[in-house]
């Protein structure tokens, strides 16, 4: 290896570190000189092609039944909660107390997805507990909604920002494929998506809230319909008013595909 490239990964290392901790990581000198490695002269081993017997399909989810030639389970919301228990694919899972995967009914009319659990979400392992929750359990129940009925709520990432933070990219990426296959299972009627970072991850879009809220949009076929977040209407109650408005839009809707939920 050469200098340069000890150099670049040294910068990346400490970067990131820096990053991770807030401050400058003191397990990184400053001004370190690098020397090119010695090259030696390395014998080719030819790579043996996979045999037709040795390529399988496996679930993208988890590598654990290579090895194996049964085919994987039938992914369970029991058995995704274990996976992302199991899952350290970002920064996040390093100061988590409990992974946050949803919660709910099992066969929704609506999915309610939101940002990421807050400190109260992290230590019960239940989305939306906090201030924020008890607003969104108004909000749901305003329109005949209810996480113990007929609602499933779950969050872009599963596990704890620090302090709160928006997602990273990375960090929202490394979860997707939760949600998806979330998403995929509980085969909801309709979306309601909280807040700017719930509606740009989940239809992969740079615009904001304002942008798209109010609107009917589509996942998959799936109807979606984004507001504003609770944590948004406990900083600004003049954001209420027009929360309401999406709810009633989502609300009508909803009804045209589910006649009888009201009831």
């Amino acid at each position: 290896m050469t200098a340069l490239e000890k150099e670049k990964i040294f910068t990346l290392l400490k970067t990131f570190s820096d990053w991770n901790l807030g401050y400058s990581s003191p397990d990184f000198q400053e001004n370190v000189q690098f020397q090119d490695d010695v090259i030696q002269e390395e014998r080719i081993v030819p790579v043996k092609e996979p045999s037709s017997v040795e390529i399988k399909n496996i679930d993208p989810l988890s590598q654990e039944e290579q090895g194996s030639f049964v085919s994987p389970k039938p992914l369970t919301l029991d058995t995704l909660k274990q996976r992302i228990e199991k899952c350290h694919n970002c920064v996040l899972s390093q100061h988590r107390l409990n992974v946050v995967p949803g919660e709910g009914v099992s066969t929704p009319l609506v999915l309610v997805i939101g940002e990421g659990p807050g400190e109260e979400e992290d230590k019960t392992g239940r989305p939306f507990v906090g201030k924020a929750g008890q607003l969104l359990d108004k909000m749901l129940n305003a329109i005949y909604l209810d996480r113990n009925k007929n609602c499933y709520i779950a969050n872009i990432v599963k596990c704890r920002p620090p302090m709160n933070r928006t997602p990273m990219p990375d960090e929202a990426g490394a979860c997707s494929v939760f949600l998806q296959t979330q998403i995929r299972i509980l085969k909801p009627k309709m979306i309601l998506a909280l807040g700017r970072t719930a509606i740009q991850n989940l239809l992969q879009t740079d615009n904001g809230i304002n942008a798209v809220r109010g609107k009917l949009l589509d996942y998959n076929g799936i109807p979606v319909v984004a507001t504003y977040h609770p944590s948004a209407l406990l900083r600004d109650e003049s954001l209420k008013r027009l929360a309401w408005s999406d709810l009633k839009f989502f609300a009508g809707h909803l009804k045209s595909l589910a006649p009888d939920y009201m009831k």
